[in-house]
């Protein structure tokens, strides 16, 4: 009967989504405190022509570059308020004692302008440092005239600027979330650009699709789907929309991990009847069996860095709890030894934190957490608000997406690994289980 009520609660929390309490523990260095906080100047890019649909896409370009900027949390920007009346737009137009000004105080300039020249809106970008007056980055980008080219050009110079001088690594400005929602009346799979623009369903099963998740090279996404009313893995190509074949093992099989390898998935199964992980190829074949207790196995999750471990979430000790092992099965520690519930664990890219969702006491909420993986420290960046299940990481380390209820639906939110910076990217329907993608390739 117990582990008939434990399978029960991990399902329903894994389904449904479950629906807090807690103080700051012992300090967790997370990627927001890496490389140089520049103070940088932002400037609005300057038009080379009176054209009206002009002025409203360099209006676009500068909102979607300045909230890529302020949201990577490794710059301070500077205030617009504090800019020189007079903005450049070309290099010879920089007046470097403006932007030193005890009033401004910047340490970097970007800036540039706009044009449309030849049926393509033009950006001219340029990003220098104020105190040596030396040329960092020179870009141009030619894009389609509409809001989702000119925001791809906003994005690409985001990620340009995060990585010369914000620690070097690339911005999440051209990454995207998928997440499983509601808001056509069935539960389908969606994608999205991590900011919330361009929300657009990726399965059409008219069914109920949960638990996405990215492969490594971003042309698929695993997820559980009851289209053949079972909940087996399917398997989708984002590159012609095609189902790629996966078996059905019977029983229950849902949370897939992709391995840092892209050719393995690590996923849940129920086919003897006790949900247990498993690892296979990405076509089902080779499987293997990883765990083997009493009691339910889900939600691996692969360390990225080193390829080896899987965090993941057994409740053998009574109720669920984050555990290690490696992926032979072998060697398996628990991380979590406070009580309370603890769930849907995800490794952080450079391999040094995992952050989970944890009910600490049976009558609080859910909120995340992030512990050192070593050390077994850790902190707690969400409180007060609802529960806040499912964090998932962004490819740089800095960032986490989760799910909340906090304005009594649940949707999805992004924010800085610090807690900082908290966001609702979704507001239609009921959205759950993000996944974040991993860097584009170049």
């Amino acid at each position: 009967m117990k582990q008939k009520l434990s399978l029960l609660f991990v399902i329903a929390s894994l389904l449904v989504c479950i629906p807090y309490y807690f103080s700051q523990q012992a300090q967790v260095k997370t990627g927001t405190e890496t490389g140089v906080r520049a103070r940088l100047a932002v400037a609005d890019f300057q038009l080379r022509s009176s054209d009206p649909q002009l002025a409203s896409m360099t209006r676009i370009f500068n909102e979607v570059l300045w909230n890529d900027l302020d949201m990577s949390g490794v710059f301070e920007l500077v205030p617009k308020s504090f800019y020189p009346v007079k903005l450049p737009a070309q290099p010879q137009e920089v007046i470097y004692e403006h932007w030193q000004s005890n009033e401004v105080k910047a340490q970097d300039l970007a800036y540039g302008n706009s044009s449309v020249d030849r049926g393509q809106f033009v950006a001219e970008c340029r990003l220098v440092d104020v105190s040596t007056q030396e040329s960092i980055a020179g870009l141009r980008y030619r894009v389609a005239p509409d809001e989702p080219g000119v925001r791809t050009a906003a994005h690409k110079f985001a990620d340009e600027i995060v990585l010369k001088i914000g620690g070097g690594i690339s911005g999440v400005g051209q990454t995207s979330i998928c997440f499983a929602s509601d808001r056509t009346g069935n539960k389908e799979i969606w994608v999205m650009d991590y900011d919330g623009y361009g929300q657009r369903a990726v399965t059409n099963h008219r069914s109920i699709s949960l638990t996405p998740r990215w492969s490594r090279d971003n042309s698929k996404i695993a997820y559980t789907s009851y289209r053949r009313g079972n909940p087996d893995l399917s398997i989708q190509s984002l590159i012609d929309n095609r189902l790629l074949s996966f078996p059905s093992f019977g029983g229950l099989t849902t949370t897939p991990a992709w391995a840092p390898d892209g050719e393995r998935i690590a996923f849940t199964s129920s086919q003897t009847q006790d949900p247990e992980i498993y690892l296979s190829d990405i076509r089902g074949r080779n499987l293997k069996r990883l765990t083997n207790s009493r009691g339910v196995d889900i939600s691996p999750a692969w360390n990225p860095k080193t390829g080896r471990e899987l965090a993941f979430v057994s409740d053998r000790s009574g109720s669920p709890q984050i555990y290690v092992m490696d992926d032979e099965g072998a060697n398996v520690r628990r991380l979590t030894t406070e009580g309370g519930e603890a769930v849907g664990p995800s490794w952080s890219p450079d391999g040094a934190n995992i952050a989970f969702s944890w009910r600490k006491a049976l009558t609080g909420n859910f909120d995340i957490f992030i512990m050192d993986a070593v050390k077994g420290e850790y902190i707690q960046v969400t409180r007060n608000d609802g529960n806040n299940e499912h964090p998932v990481w962004s490819p740089d380390s800095r960032h986490l997406a989760f799910e909340s209820n906090r304005t009594g639906t649940k949707q999805i939110y992004i924010m800085l690994a610090n807690g900082q910076r908290q966001k609702a990217v979704t507001s239609s329907g009921r959205n759950t289980s993000p996944s974040w993608s991993h860097f584009p390739e170049k």
